[in-house]
């Protein structure tokens, strides 16, 4: 078997970040579509709150490195007190995040654990 697989020939691991980096990864899409309009705000919300929930399942794989870029992702769109951020530059900051969003969804993974495979 390889290392990916247990004995079983189950995955190995759970990739518990994919669902909600991707959710961010299509919610920045439609965000750059809306920067200057009103309706920016909800997607705001919703990016922060994703990109913490990322954060917590990057602290339970123990991927340090993901805490701090994740917690930038949050800060930067964070809707109570927004950053001045306009124009290209956060265009870009948009498209930049998507990539982190699917990147982090991708690389952290939890291993399963014997009470995992009882359920």
């Amino acid at each position: 078997m390889s290392g990916t697989r247990d004995r079983y020939g189950r995955p190995a691991f759970r990739r518990t970040a994919l669902a909600p980096g991707l959710l961010a990864g299509v919610a920045l899409l439609g965000a750059v579509a809306l920067i200057e309009n009103p309706a920016f705000l909800v997607f705001r919300f919703v990016i922060s709150i994703l990109a913490l929930i990322v954060l917590v399942f990057a602290f339970q794989a123990k991927h340090w490195w993901w805490i701090p870029v994740m917690l930038a992702v949050a800060v930067i769109w964070n809707p109570v007190y927004p950053l001045p951020i306009d124009g290209p530059w956060w265009v870009g900051a948009q498209y930049v995040a998507i990539l982190v969003f699917v990147l982090a969804g991708v690389f952290i993974k939890v291993p399963f654990t014997a009470e995992d495979s009882r359920r």
